[in-house]
């Protein structure tokens, strides 16, 4: 398998706190309203005790990215060395058909500048031999970054219950599902 870098979500650590929004915020300061990664507390369907279970979410750097395939000008490329999918800001004209035709709504329309834009994996840190913004700001290291090709590790779902299944275009993000918690009863004297 060629190299592909992805999101590895571990909803078993995530404790919901945030920082990895606020990371990748400060990292890029995007206008007010346009966000590139939210964390997202799972359903009461999906996971029934509220606000103990989330998904942080942003683009899935998908190995068919519909956004590179509706882009009329090109203004998104993936990476043959990694497989991010990097969007390019200056070449964006802000027709939306990338942020309609993305199931998973990584791209965002920031309506100061005018065009789509959405999260690009940190390249310029990961080129520098950084991790992104959001793995590295994690408290709990329930975000990580991991390389696809070399992922060896049981228990991973790709579409976990409450994350949108589209496997024409294989996202590359790996998630931990979270567990039930233990429930502790004394008995009664």
């Amino acid at each position: 398998m060629q190299r592909q870098l992805a999101f590895y979500v571990d909803a078993e650590r995530c404790i919901g706190c945030f920082t990895c929004a606020m990371a990748c915020k400060n990292q890029y300061h995007q206008e007010n309203g346009v966000v590139w990664r939210m964390v997202h507390d799972l359903k009461a369907e999906i996971y029934p005790h509220r606000e103990r279970a989330f998904y942080s979410l942003a683009c899935n750097h998908c190995e068919n990215p519909t956004c590179l395939n509706v882009c009329p000008v090109k203004a998104y490329y993936k990476r043959d060395k990694d497989g991010i999918v990097v969007h390019e800001q200056e070449k964006c004209i802000g027709c939306g058909n990338c942020i309609r035709s993305c199931p998973y709504g990584a791209p965002k329309y920031n309506p100061v500048g005018k065009h789509a834009e959405k999260c690009s994996f940190c390249w310029q840190r990961v080129d520098a031999g950084l991790l992104p913004a959001c793995v590295q700001s994690c408290p709990v290291s329930a975000l990580r970054m991991v390389d696809l090709a070399d992922l060896d590790e049981t228990g991973l779902v790709r579409f976990p219950p409450g994350f949108p299944k589209f496997p024409a275009l294989n996202p590359s993000v790996r998630f931990r599902a979270p567990k039930l918690p233990t429930f502790i009863r004394r008995d009664e004297a």
